[in-house]
């Protein structure tokens, strides 16, 4: 079997939907590509991910590196896309992005891994830079979950 990288989104779902989604995908480590790790969302901020992942099996890891920066999460916000990509393309190439990109990579390559920020959509996050990164580094194919049963993961070439 091919190995991948694997990316998701919680916008819209509740933690256990999340962890459900992870487990249908035999994720056993979580790549949080937020820069800020807080969340208005009940579960989702740092401290309690890490708790709630730890006690379904899935390990948690943050690389603060590999977030987006605020002004390219306004551009987003504001559907700047161009803009946003341009911001996160610099950003990428900074050394502390390249140092949690070697990272991520080392922690993919060991166990079954995936990236995981706030938007549902992936081709609007900058996790799908990251995971295209990767994926050059790495070799291994991309997988798109979805948190909804009814939406599985869609495989991207």
């Amino acid at each position: 079997m091919k190995r991948s990288i694997a990316t998701i989104g919680y916008e819209g779902a509740t933690i256990q939907e999340f962890v459900a989604a992870l487990r249908r995908a035999s994720i056993k480590r979580v790549i949080d590509v937020r820069a800020i790790p807080l969340s208005r969302k009940k579960g989702f901020s740092k401290n309690q991910l890490n708790d709630f992942l730890t006690a379904n099996g899935i390990e948690y890891v943050h690389l603060r590196g590999l977030g987006d920066p605020k002004e390219g999460r306004e551009a987003a916000r504001a559907g700047k896309y161009a803009l946003f990509e341009k911001i996160y393309g610099k950003h990428i190439e900074s050394e502390a992005a390249v140092e949690a990109l070697e990272l991520a990579a080392s922690i993919i390559r060991e166990a079954s891994a995936c990236l995981m920020c706030f938007e549902a959509e992936h081709e609007k996050c900058h996790r799908s830079i990251v995971a295209d990164h990767l994926k050059e580094m790495t070799g291994y194919s991309i997988i798109n979950l979805e948190v909804r049963e009814q939406a599985k993961g869609r495989i991207a070439a």
